[in-house]
């Protein structure tokens, strides 16, 4: 048989355990997200963007082409350098 101090021990440590379950910020945790989810929906221009089934206008086939090859020749070569002069700005190196 269990002392009924035990029992009593057991009861508060059971009760004890299930309260650390339970959210101490039930308010806070049921708008988790919303501050991100807004500012992600204030800077995307247009929401519906991807329903619109019209091709992009304004730029053609062989400037983008142009465009796109100029791209992909940067990452075959570093960008040449040059060299800066500093005329008469009284700092020495």
């Amino acid at each position: 048989m269990i002392p009924d101090q035990a029992k009593v021990l057991i009861a508060a440590l059971s009760v004890a355990t299930l309260y650390a379950c339970a959210s101490p910020t039930p308010r806070l945790d049921s708008s988790f997200g919303h501050a991100v989810n807004t500012a992600k929906m204030q800077q995307m221009i247009n929401p519906d963007a991807s329903a619109n089934k019209d091709p992009v206008s304004g730029l053609g086939g062989v400037p983008a082409r142009e465009t796109i090859e100029r791209y992909h020749d940067s990452f075959k070569a570093p960008p040449p350098t040059f060299e800066i002069i500093f005329g008469g700005t009284g700092g020495g190196r």
